[in-house]
């Protein structure tokens, strides 16, 4: 499924992950960059129209969840997809009080993670 130009920023201090979603997206035909930082994240966005970040919940220096409204109030319209290694309910319950497009537990199938990247792209 091509989707043209489409941006993707991936926002995960973990590269292996990183590096398996990059290269998913890529073949999918988006254009994708990749931070392991919020403040290299931050300084992207400012320069960079995104349709989509994928943000792992465990940044250094912050929590994911913490980092939206940070994002938000530099693109209020960009659709975060949070993810997170492990779920627990405290965690999912703190997550999806934010402003974000999805939650997905990476554990979970990656086909998942990809329908809601393309999701966002179709909405």
């Amino acid at each position: 499924m091509s989707v043209g130009c489409r941006r993707i920023l991936i926002l995960d201090p973990d590269t292996m992950a990183v590096y398996r979603l990059f290269s998913d997206l890529i073949q999918e035909g988006f254009e994708v960059e990749s931070s392991t930082c919020i403040t290299e994240a931050v300084d992207r966005i400012k320069d960079v129209e995104f349709d989509c970040i994928v943000m792992d919940v465990n940044l250094p220096k912050i929590k994911g969840y913490d980092a939206v409204s940070i994002i938000k109030a530099i693109d209020p319209n960009v659709k975060i997809i949070m993810t997170a290694e492990k779920n627990d309910m405290d965690l999912e319950l703190e997550v999806r009080k934010q402003d974000i497009f999805y939650y997905h537990i990476k554990s979970f199938d990656r086909k998942e993670l990809m329908a809601a990247i393309c999701d966002v792209c179709q909405s």
